[in-house]
């Protein structure tokens, strides 16, 4: 996690040096606290809308669980957000099963259909900001679509086992993954109906509608001219193109299609950087920030209540 962030913030002050420092710190100096509390507010308003919906899926699944656990599950997980491909976040499926006695298997359909939930929410902004945006974003319906698909899939239980299964039969390798897979599917059978799936989507498009307004907020007071759209569209199509090139957290990836992007549209390297480096700071590491301080709460709170368990 160190490693990573020291290579975003030295390409960052790369960026900066080159575009001249007097004029990247004066755009940061714009900035008042009560702005800065702005955008940490939005992007909070993100987790914790996020984080009820995690909640009413633990519900909608069966799970036992207090809305305080789901939230200290749902937060504690971002401690583990830059780990590849985001597997670390399966924490919280080792904490459920701790506290509950559910194994992985059972409460892995929470994985899938949080992930799809924030697909969908985030392809159907992002199409909707590019339609009412004069903004250009090559590879935006591209995106639009691969994430709507994967929403769709990840959410069919039939579709995601006839995938697994074309996938043995393609390869001939790996059939315990295969069947994890197919087991999955089946026990993502309750979320097929019931509206949760959509509930799920209505809170997650909310939240990331929240951290898109932020970034607008951010440029709008750096002095950028961009209109809310297209700052949305930018934001939203920069986090899911990170998340493409396979990198922990999108690291890397997502600066740099931010950074752009903010310059097809006109706007210099010295805003562009440093409204880049503030707006992930305020959403990507606020989130690792508030992970790390919930992880450890969370993981005595499971050791816990299983001994309990156990003892009892």
């Amino acid at each position: 996690m160190l490693g990573l962030l020291g290579l975003v913030v030295v390409g960052l002050i790369g960026a900066a040096a080159a575009t001249g420092w007097d004029e990247t710190l004066a755009q940061v100096r714009k900035l008042s606290l009560w702005q800065v509390a702005a955008l940490l507010g939005l992007s909070l308003a993100n987790y914790l809308l996020r984080g009820f919906r995690w909640h009413l899926f633990a519900r909608h699944l069966g799970l036992a669980v207090g809305l305080s656990a789901s939230f200290r599950h749902f937060l504690g997980g971002f401690a583990m957000t830059v780990t590849p491909a985001r597997l670390g976040e399966l924490v919280r499926m080792r904490w459920i099963k701790r506290e509950t006695g559910w194994a992985i298997d059972r409460t892995a359909p929470l994985v899938l259909v949080d992930r799809a939930s924030d697909l969908a929410a985030m392809a159907i902004l992002m199409g909707a900001a590019l339609a009412s945006s004069s903004a250009t974003i090559s590879g935006g319906p591209f995106v639009t679509a691969l994430a709507l698909t994967a929403a769709f899939v990840a959410t069919r239980p039939r579709l995601l086992a006839s995938v697994a299964n074309w996938g043995h039969r393609a390869t001939g390798k790996a059939p315990r993954a295969f069947a994890r897979i197919r087991r999955a599917a089946r026990s993502l059978a309750p979320f097929a109906k019931g509206g949760a799936m959509f509930a799920g989507s209505v809170l997650a498009l909310i939240g990331w509608l929240a951290e898109g307004v932020a970034f607008y907020l951010l440029l709008a007071w750096i002095g950028a001219d961009v209109s809310l759209s297209t700052a949305i569209a930018i934001f939203l199509f920069s986090t899911l193109a990170g998340g493409l090139t396979g990198a922990p957290g999108g690291v890397g990836g997502a600066e740099a299609a931010m950074i752009a992007l903010l310059s097809l549209e006109g706007i210099p390297l010295a805003m562009s950087v440093p409204a880049t480096a503030i707006i992930r700071l305020t959403t990507l590491w606020f989130a690792i920030a508030i992970g790390l301080v919930v992880f450890p709460i969370a993981e005595r709170k499971s050791l816990k209540v299983s001994h309990g368990l156990e003892n009892a």
